[in-house]
């Protein structure tokens, strides 16, 4: 973990596109509760092939116009050159220098994965078009990626996507601090040296964190999930254990040297807010 501790703590959050009037009110309401703590930046998620491109766009300049950083996802698979290309060009007139650049899922019923198949290759194409224009930030997997061949393949990818030119890593979120511990000494002796935050996952529903976590590959751990589900449908049991287990998560972490917290805040303030409280954070000043 040595290797972290040279980078300046960076927390931000993760918001999706609204799909709806009273979302997109909502989200403005979380906005402003999760501004007041100072974040390095708003992420935006962008779907499968596009499937939210508009309404990423639209949350992207909004958020912006407000003031706040945002660093966009920009997912690349069943996408061409031509469309990355003119999405990377409206936000640098919009002034947004931030990008999340992900590889994403094959949209359902697409049988071509279009001009890209790797994220490497998205960052490798953001470098040649637009330079150091950007700071890119990629995504890490400490558990693995669920489609990964091998956890060594899975690793090699990781790798390509810092050797063409990534600034920094988000993971994706996991209980086990054990992982993340790994995966950050795997990066050392590969001589990567770029900052790695981790993905922090509150816990609101269980029934929403098995679909979440089966879905991207992240493990809950034994223990966590038996206690989960002798809560049945006890919400405010299974959030008051959730929020013990993630707050203990986050000091071990940050004791440990992780550069920051990125927070997958689904949108909502409230469970992000307590976890943020616990921890005493002072968000970024600059």
């Amino acid at each position: 973990m040595e290797s972290q501790k040279k980078f300046s703590p960076a927390f931000s959050f993760e918001l999706f596109p609204p799909q709806t009037l009273q979302g997109v009110e909502k989200l403005r309401l979380t906005r402003k509760q999760l501004a007041q703590y100072h974040p390095k930046f708003f992420s935006v998620t962008f779907g499968a092939g596009g499937s939210t491109r508009e309404r990423t766009l639209e949350t992207v300049l909004e958020i912006q116009a407000e003031g706040y950083v945002v660093a966009p996802h920009l997912s690349c698979i069943g996408s061409t050159q031509q469309n990355i290309r003119a999405i990377l060009e409206k936000y640098y007139q919009a002034g947004i220098r931030d990008i999340v650049a992900l590889r994403g899922d094959l949209p359902s019923g697409m049988a071509q994965a279009g001009e890209f198949r790797y994220a490497s290759e998205l960052v490798a194409f953001i470098r040649q078009e637009f330079g150091s224009s950007f700071h890119i930030d990629v995504a890490a997997y400490p558990e693995y990626h669920p489609q990964a061949r091998s956890a060594q393949t899975d690793f090699e990818n990781f790798k390509r996507k810092i050797e063409t030119g990534a600034n920094s890593a988000i993971t994706q979120y996991f209980y086990n601090a054990d992982a993340y511990y790994h995966f950050v000494e795997s990066c050392e002796s590969s001589g990567l040296n770029i900052p790695i935050v981790p993905g922090i996952m509150p816990i609101n529903k269980f029934s929403q964190l098995v679909r979440f976590s089966d879905t991207c590959g992240a493990e809950i751990p034994r223990w966590i999930r038996k206690k989960l589900e002798g809560y049945s449908d006890d919400n405010a049991s299974i959030q008051a254990f959730g929020l013990d287990i993630v707050t203990d998560l986050c000091e071990r972490l940050l004791q440990a040297g992780a550069p920051g917290l990125h927070f997958y805040t689904l949108n909502s303030a409230d469970l992000t807010s307590i976890i943020w409280k616990r921890l005493n954070l002072k968000g970024n000043t600059v």
